[in-house]
This record gives structure tokens, C-alpha cells and sequence, in this order.
């Protein structure tokens, strides 16, 4: 029996931070790619998002695993700039690529954001090493079960891509935007009129 999984986006993205150059899904083709979404002013973000981004990074360096922050600001536009967002990583230490995601064309949804239909910060989304979405979550994962699902991927047998691709990955943003917009200590949802 064969499962069929959506292929990622590429990511939209002006600007790059911690890369020499910007990144692309095709140039980490055969790595498990782990995609982070945050903000700096989401609570969530700070106390377990990025931590936890930086732990998957450090353990998993050099064993075919790629961490790559997405910066999707759908909120408080100006006070979190790129300017800001250096200042930011330099302080929190981020080491591992980030993604400063393209806005949206109308409203304050970032292009990466919509793309993936995450519905807020932060959201883990995990891609195998054909470029397929094999998991796409909101708000925070056990550290345990994070490792767990990086590992079955890293063990899984490098497959051809499947022209016959599905309509998505169990969890793959399918539950829509949260009625309730706003921040606690689990995560920061994206307004559902946006």
C-alpha cells in the first residue's frame, strides 16, 4: 500500500538570514527538511517553537537533516522588521537558515504562510527527502514525538517521486484558520478574516 503526500511549496521569501544564499527545496532534495514558522512576538515562538528548532538543529547536524526558520509576520507588521529580526537572532543565537517570507499580495497573510495554509505560530512542518509534506502542525509538538517523526523519515527508503501526488498530508493545514485570532502561551492563530 502506497501513501501519497503532497509536494511542498517553494518557499517565497526576500530575504535570507544565517545562508550565503537563499535556499530552495529542490537544492535540499534527499534531506529531511524541518520548517519552522515564527514570530518574534508570539510567546509560543520563544518559549518552545525556536528552542526547540535550535535543539533539532544541533542534534540532528551533519545526519541529513535541514532546519529552516520561516519568518511569517502576520501581525504587528512594524514593530517586527528585518531589522528587528537580526537583532533577534543575533541575541537568541539562531544558527540555522531563516526565511524572512514574502507578504501577501492583499491582507497581512505572508505568501509562504498561505501557501502551506498554516494557520499560525508557531507551526512545524516536517518534508521529506522527496519534498513531500509529511507533517504540518500548529502550535507546539512534544520534543519526543518531533524526534521520533525525524527519525522515521530519516529511515524510510529514498523513493522515486510519485507523479501521482494526493491531496495532502494528514494535518497538512487542512483544519482552516482558528475562529479565535490572537496569542497565549500555545501559540499565536492567525485572525480567520485575514
Amino acid at each position: 500500500m502506497s501513501s501519497h503526500f503532497a509536494p511542498a511549496p517553494a518557499w517565497l521569501a526576500g530575504t535570507w538570514l544565517n545562508t550565503p544564499r537563499p535556499l530552495s527545496l529542490e537544492a535540499l532534495r534527499g534531506r529531511v527538511v524541518v520548517l519552522h514558522a515564527f514570530q518574534m512576538l508570539c510567546p509560543a515562538c520563544v518559549s518552545h517553537g525556536l528552542p526547540q528548532a535550535t535543539a533539532i538543529h544541533r542534534a540532528f547536524a551533519g545526519s541529513g537533516v535541514a532546519v529552516v526558520g520561516l519568518y511569517s509576520v502576520f501581525e504587528h507588521h512594524a514593530a517586527m522588521n528585518e531589522e528587528a529580526l537580526r537583532a533577534f537572532v543575533h541575541e537568541y543565537r539562531l544558527a540555522f537558515p531563516i526565511a524572512i517570507d514574502a507578504p501577501g499580495p492583499t491582507g497581512s497573510i505572508p505568501r509562504t504562510m498561505q501557501a502551506y495554509g498554516l494557520r499560525g505560530t508557531p507551526s512545524l512542518v516536517l518534508i521529506d527527502r522527496q519534498g513531500r509534506i509529511r507533517l504540518n502542525h500548529f502550535g507546539h509538538l512534544d520534543d519526543l514525538r518531533v524526534g521520533a517523526l525525524i527519525g522515521g523519515l530519516l529511515a524510510e527508503a529514498p523513493q522515486p517521486q510519485d507523479d501521482d501526488v494526493g491531496p495532502g498530508a494528514p494535518g497538512a493545514g487542512s483544519a482552516g484558520r482558528s475562529p479565535h485570532a490572537g496569542c497565549d502561551d500555545a501559540a499565536c492563530a492567525v485572525p480567520q478574516s485575514a
